[in-house]
């Protein structure tokens, strides 16, 4: 087999993989009946802490403060909510849907410090938590 060949089955495969994992992206976050009930996705987040806090970011664009709930429930910061489809007009076909849609939760543990909900705020598509540390 030449170099050749060799490359161009390695590149065949790679094609391969991928389409493979955008499949399972699609329908991993396309929407469902179940979706509507339970959370299908979790966003993404950073999370820093220094001696008196922990700040949280927590990326959600198109999603509205009124469809948020933010807690710390014992040792874990919970964030859920909803992201819901734009309003598409009758007719108009879904060529592409990478964004994930519908219920979302995400449980983040906490250290062994007890943690109170200090502030947050829903801007530019980020949600900024402020965990200050309890004595």
């Amino acid at each position: 087999m030449s170099d050749r060949d060799l490359g161009d089955m390695m590149w065949a495969e790679a094609c391969a993989l991928i389409e493979r994992a955008e499949r399972l992206h699609r329908r991993f976050f396309s929407p469902s009946a179940s979706a509507a009930q339970h959370a299908s996705w979790e966003p993404p987040v950073d999370m820093f802490e220094n001696e008196r806090e922990v700040l949280v970011v927590a990326v959600l664009p198109g999603v509205a403060r009124e469809d948020l709930e933010v807690y710390v429930d014992a040792n874990e910061l919970v964030v859920r909510g909803l992201r819901r489809m734009p309003k598409i007009g009758r007719g108009t076909a879904i060529r592409r849907l990478e964004v994930p849609y519908g219920r979302f939760e995400r449980r983040i543990a906490l250290s062994g410090a007890l943690f109170r909900l200090h502030r947050w705020e829903l801007a530019n598509g980020c949600l900024s938590l402020s965990l200050s540390k309890q004595p």
